[in-house]
């Protein structure tokens, strides 16, 4: 016996709709998550690469200003979050490949969002509580610490996020196939 968890739809069919959507939406935002860090790789930080110390440091700071904001933290958080629900809701759904893609996404955003908290969010922090640009006696210095090292390892979260949006692109095309081949 089926029962209704959403009016009229039978619950088998209300739990594929809801898998699907979590899978779109882990999908959507992994792109958009990918799609930012793939922007600070290829036009952002070459092009602040090109300008003084203080110019850098002041750009920076600023970026890091403007990022705090809801859009952002949607993106941020839930790209990671959605690619754990959507292999979480595939788990009991038997569609093991779909299940492999989905959950080698969400392994691979979540390894963008920990290099995001060990090593850019402390730079960040750093190069935010130096204060005024123009009042930093070694500015140099403190933008030789940031940049080789925010540059390499925002390349090393542009590498795995963009991994995982196309695991997650994958996982869709396999669950297209349809729901009953292992």
């Amino acid at each position: 016996m089926t029962t209704n968890t959403i009016p009229g739809l039978r619950e088998d069919t209300a739990m594929t709709t809801i898998r699907g959507a979590a899978l779109f939406a882990a999908t959507l935002t992994t792109g958009l998550y990918a799609g930012l860090f793939y922007t600070f790789s290829v036009p952002v930080m070459p092009g602040l690469g090109q300008v003084d110390d203080e110019t850098f440091v002041r750009a920076v700071q600023q970026i890091n200003r403007a990022v705090e904001n809801g859009w952002f933290m949607t993106i941020f958080l839930g790209a990671p979050a959605l690619a754990a629900l959507a292999a979480v809701l595939r788990l009991r759904q038997g569609h093991r490949r779909a299940l492999a893609w989905t959950a080698a996404g969400f392994v691979l955003a979540a390894t963008a969002q920990i290099i995001t908290f060990v090593v850019h969010i402390p730079l960040n922090t750093t190069i935010d509580t130096a204060g005024d640009p123009g009042r930093i006696a070694d500015i140099a210095g403190l933008r030789a610490g940031f940049e080789a090292a925010w540059t390499r390892w925002n390349l090393a979260r542009t590498i795995t996020a963009t991994a995982a949006f196309a695991c997650l692109i994958r996982a869709v095309a396999v669950d297209g196939r349809g729901r009953t081949t292992p």
